[in-house]
């Protein structure tokens, strides 16, 4: 089992490989979303993303959890569920919208909840 601070590196290890995908091309996130090769990959990584905090909701971990506010904890499952379940279907606005607010949300917390330990 991983620990809530392993759980925590992968999320910012996932952010960061979006930021190099973005950066690495120099495209801005309206064209990396709308990219056939770098969609899917932007997508993994958000799926990535969900799928360690739902481990983190597994492991109790309740107390790293509470500093996430509960409508990003709840976006970014949403966004995962609709990119696994309806894959031609996702909006690429709600990608674009989760890249631009939510990530650097959780990247900033989840870096302060690593500084601390």
């Amino acid at each position: 089992m991983s620990s809530p601070q392993q759980r925590l590196k992968n999320i910012k290890n996932a952010i960061e490989d979006i930021e190099f995908i973005l950066h690495s091309v120099d495209f801005k996130i309206t064209q990396a979303i709308e990219n056939k090769i770098l969609k899917p990959a932007i997508r993994m990584h958000i799926i990535k993303i969900a799928e360690q905090f739902n481990k983190l909701k597994e492991d109790n971990a309740f107390d790293v959890l509470e500093k996430f506010s509960s409508n990003d904890l709840k976006g970014i499952s949403a966004v995962r569920n609709f990119i696994a379940h309806d894959y031609d279907s996702v909006d690429d606005s709600i990608i674009e919208d989760v890249l631009r607010i939510n990530i650097p949300i959780i990247k900033a917390i989840v870096t302060k909840e690593l500084d601390f330990s």
